[in-house]
């Protein structure tokens, strides 16, 4: 019986501990909102009785014979079920009620500043509700929330299945009531026009959130020194609410107003390329933020503990704007609220962060510091702008313009610590126009919009059907013509691939090649269908902006090869795709991944390369699942990734640059012999002298990218090696170029590494498992040349020959000191004369036992140097 006394008070203290953990949850879900609305009014159109959203626990009420049954007009307004299943947290969306008379709404509320918000689901509610019918209009107050708005057609613009609709608006209190009315479109425009509505919600907010007090001074129009009053008999519609840099924050997270906010999944649809290319996601969910200046309810605390920020490189970032375009509707004033809090622990005085603001083009803040605004780190602020959206006046019927956002680095160093800019959430609302008006035009169908399928005609055609006939018979004509040109085109393209292929198949034979009978064969698409199990998932070995890599096999599966196939939707693949076929197809180099074949079939453009089974280098230094490399291994591979390089840039028949130098694009095979890969990115020049420079377009991997280059727009030789000098520092630290989940100052591994030797401190932030393994001098040496690569000047970077030579000399210097040296890593500054320290090293009591003598120095750089002045290897 003693025996089951442990195991009963394990049970207890289980029990306990579970009773408590749920208690918490309970309390931490049943504790008061920041913020709690007078009025939280929730409607399901055309349902009867109450509804539980189990997702934010609010109910529902049904509008069918209830409090809230609206007016109708003549014709009886009917409800309806979706016919489709919604999750729980949709409950707005599952019922309708629809009417092809006008219909109203009314409320008793207390006065006072009010959210609106609309639910629509644009589906077909059955044979007489057609989805494309649905065109009205919604009024409330005075104020024209929506004129003729066609929900399908909206619907399927943006690529959503449902639509939301947020509007702040006031009640006065001598009316302490709203109507919200429903009118279709007349008859001209529709005939069977119908409107209808899913759900409303109206909640209260706090005075003044959005409008302005009286007794401030109004918000500033950018350009003008004039000051705006929001006031009380105006209305806004909500255009955009999101977390920048962070998650989403739904209705329930929200700070008791049940306001949606958008994520940072959705910002790449507003920011311009540059912005998506550099732009770094700091955060730091730990921090205790301070609302001193500012009240709680104003946004979820979320939203300044995440944000935005332009880089850690100083000189890319006064190079490009971090710029978000909003799509809008022309002609309206809009309000723009930007959120900031500096949260990084390296910023906490004033002008260690200074930035510019641009918004629609034009300068906002000559000088936004967020430190100076808020008194603090940790300290949440908003700031609040007005702007008017003209329309160009060269398109002056142009349903959207975009309204640009653009925070630009201060390009003086003397002004600020950080050459940076951030932002942390933004709110854009559009202002009614003097009709008040708040109504935009309907989008445009997007262009490949699939017509959905017509109601049987009557037996009596209309007249609008007549005057469709005409229509039909041109569209008839124009498909028939493209489906004639199509057809001649595919014949071209079939005829023009057969010339292709039968070029590969004539192609000079090497008896060099690994390749089994042709320099590069050409392959069926049935016969990599066959190697990849018909693109079986579980062959896929990788994943890359090209599209997947698979692993198959070739020659009745015998031997093993690396398929890449190229992504349909990629925009820039297919020209990269014909860059690597070009430059593999030409070149035969130990240290060069070794191109089998391709594949251009049925619109797939696939490539066939050597299997290498190590994996890319990246791999062995920072996954877990692979052990450590050993330090002579990741010198030996350094090495090896150097001599293909150095061959790229002098030994092939022109210098060849690959401009996407990375340890992802350099492969490992069974014996660890590094082989770059990936050229899609490869520019090729005339000469092959180190200085030339290429003028082009910047492309290449964030984190890898020469400055110079990007600051330049020229390309040069010089830019490989500084991306090497970054391989280089990764291998060293056994960390990816980028992080973005660390400190600030921590987030590039090159400006990082910098930072490091110039302190002294770069044996703090080397890889664990290299401490006590990694000779004195040889880490010396390995530093210094992955800081004269990274030099911020091209022209005092070493070639790749230099490189080899020298890497080639720390793994000597490695070699020799594994009997007689010290393997601490050393904590002072890199040693500028090598022979100088074994020197020290033999006249501190070693003498006997160590080799570094005159005449062993010699001898090192007469054996060392074993390719240089070879570069078309064996």
């Amino acid at each position: 019986m003693k025996k089951n006394v442990p195991i009963l008070t394990t049970q207890l203290y289980l029990s306990l501990f579970l009773h408590i953990i749920t208690g918490l949850l309970v309390a931490a879900r049943d504790s008061p909102p920041i913020y709690t609305p007078v009025e939280d009014i929730t409607v399901k159109c055309g349902y009867s009785g109450n509804l539980l959203n189990e997702y934010d626990e609010r109910h529902w009420h049904g509008d069918i014979n209830s409090n809230f049954s609206p007016t109708t007009g003549s014709d009886t307004s009917m409800f309806r079920e979706v016919p489709h299943s919604y999750t729980v947290h949709q409950v707005a969306y599952t019922t309708a009620r629809l009417s092809r008379s006008e219909f109203t709404y009314s409320f008793k509320l207390t006065s006072g500043q009010k959210f609106i918000r609309l639910y629509f689901n644009p589906v077909s509610y059955g044979p007489d509700f057609d989805r494309s019918k649905a065109l009205f209009s919604v009024k409330a107050s005075g104020f024209t929330l929506l004129h003729d708005f066609n929900t399908s057609v909206t619907a399927d613009a943006y690529g959503t299945e449902t639509i939301y609709r947020e509007f702040c608006l006031n009640v006065e209190s001598s009316e302490q009531s709203l109507n919200i009315t429903f009118t279709p479109s007349p008859r001209l425009a529709s005939p069977d026009a119908y409107a209808f509505i899913n759900g409303i919600e109206i909640v209260s907010m706090p005075t003044n959130l959005y409008f302005t007090a009286a007794q401030r001074f109004g918000v500033g129009l950018v350009g003008n020194n004039f000051n705006f009053h929001i006031e009380n008999n105006s209305a806004l519609e909500t255009v955009y609410r999101i977390n920048v840099g962070g998650k989403s924050l739904f209705f329930s997270e929200d700070t008791g107003m049940y306001r949606n906010w958008g994520s940072e999944q959705e910002e790449p649809k507003y920011l311009d390329d540059l912005s998506i290319e550099f732009s770094v996601l700091p955060q730091n969910t730990s921090i205790e933020l301070d609302f001193a200046g500012i009240a709680e309810y104003y946004a979820p605390k979320e939203v300044y503990q995440t944000g935005r920020s332009m880089g850690m490189n100083k000189t890319i970032n006064k190079s490009y704007n971090l710029t978000w375009n909003f799509p809008v509707d022309p002609k309206f004033y809009y309000l723009v609220r930007l959120h900031f809090c500096e949260f990084e622990p390296d910023i906490v005085q004033p002008r260690d962060r200074n930035f510019l603001i641009n918004i629609a083009n034009v300068v906002a803040e000559e000088e936004a510091d967020i430190i100076m605004w808020s008194g603090g780190n940790g300290r949440p602020v908003y700031r609040d702008y007005l702007v008017f959206v003209t329309c160009p006046a060269t398109s002056e019927s142009q349903r959207k313009v975009n309204l640009s956002i653009a925070l630009r680095a201060n390009p003086y160093d003397f002004m600020t610590n950080f050459n940076d800019a951030i932002l942390n959430g933004l709110e854009i609302f559009k202002l009614n126009d003097t009709n008040s008006n708040l109504a935009g035009h309907n989008p445009n169908p997007p262009p490949m919009l699939t017509p959905k399928k017509a109601l049987s005609p009557s037996p009596e055609r209309t007249n609008t059907e007549l005057t469709r006939t005409p229509m039909l018979a041109i569209i008839a004509g124009v498909v028939s013509t493209v489906t004639i040109v199509m057809f001649l085109g595919l014949i071209l393209v079939f005829k023009q691939q057969q010339k292709l292929k039968d070029s590969w198949y004539s192609s000079n034979r090497t008896t060099n090649s690994s390749l089994p009978s042709a320099l590069c064969h050409y392959f069926s698409l049935a016969k990599i269908k066959a190697a990849t199990r018909n693109f079986n998932d579980i062959c896929i070995i990788g994943r890359g902006g090209f599209g997947n890599v698979y692993k198959g096999y070739i020659d009745g599966r015998a031997t093993p090869v690396a398929i890449k196939r190229l992504k349909p939707e990629s925009s820039q693949g297919a020209h990269e795709f014909k860059t690597e076929i070009e430059m593999l197809s030409q070149l035969r180099h130990r240290h060069l991944v070794s191109l089998i074949g391709y594949c251009v079939d049925e619109s797939e453009m696939i490539l066939v390369y050597d299997f290498m089974d190590r994996g890319t280098l990246s791999d062995h230094l920072y996954h877990k699942d692979n052990p450590s490399l050993l330090w002579e291994q990741r010198l030996e591979i350094c090495i090896g990734a150097a001599r293909g390089l150095h061959y790229l840039h002098t030994g092939a028949m022109c210098t060849i640059i690959h401009r996407d130098v990375k340890s992802t694009n350099i492969l490992l095979e069974e014996k660890w012999i590094a082989k770059v890969s990936d050229f899609g990115l490869s520019k090729m020049g005339a000469t092959t002298m180190s200085n030339a420079y290429i003028s082009t377009v910047v492309k290449g991997s964030f984190g890898y990218l020469d400055p110079e280059y990007y600051r330049r727009q020229q390309l040069s030789v010089k830019s490989d090696v500084y991306s090497f000098g970054v391989v280089l520092c990764e291998v060293l630290c056994g960390r990816p170029a980028v992080m973005r989940m660390v400190e600030r100052r921590q987030m590039s591994l090159a400006e990082w590494a910098k930072t490091c030797h110039r302190n002294g401190t770069l044996n703090e932030i080397v890889d664990p498992c290299l401490k006590g393994k990694v000779a004195s001098l040889c880490f010396n040496k390995f530093v210094e040349i992955a800081m004269s690569c990274m030099h911020d000047n091209g022209i005092e970077r070493p070639s790749m020959a230099d490189v080899v030579r020298e890497l080639e000399f720390a793994l000597k210097l490695q070699r020799s000191a594994d009997d007689d040296i010290d393997f601490n890593i050393v904590e002072n500054n890199i040693c500028e004369d090598e022979v100088a320290f074994i020197k020290d090293k033999e006249g501190s009591g070693e003498s006997e036992q160590s080799c570094a003598t005159d005449e062993f120095i010699k001898l090192i750089f007469e054996t060392i140097f074993s390719e240089i002045n070879n570069p078309d290897e064996r």
